[in-house]
């Protein structure tokens, strides 16, 4: 399916990616789902809020793929609180 986006956009008054495919038709990605269902804290929330914001097309293919905890384990850096002590 990666191979038929057309275009992405974010919406932000739906917080929504918008997908294009070239069929004509469209898809609506909940992003607040997405960030509920893999980010674990901050961290990760940014990381693909990043994504969302100035590369929806990376983040769609990345939701599309099923790589999203594989990409946020690698890619994301934090030292949480009790290992600082």
């Amino acid at each position: 399916m990666t191979n038929q986006i057309k275009t992405c956009e974010f919406n932000i008054d739906t917080a929504c990616v918008e997908v294009k495919l070239t069929d004509g038709s469209m898809v609506s990605i909940d992003c607040i789902a997405v960030e509920n269902e893999y980010a674990n804290n901050m961290y990760e929330t940014s990381e693909l809020d990043y994504l969302i914001y100035n590369e929806p097309m990376s983040y769609v293919r990345l939701l599309l793929s099923g790589k999203v905890e594989d990409y946020l384990r690698n890619n994301t850096d934090y030292t949480p609180l009790s290992n600082l002590r």
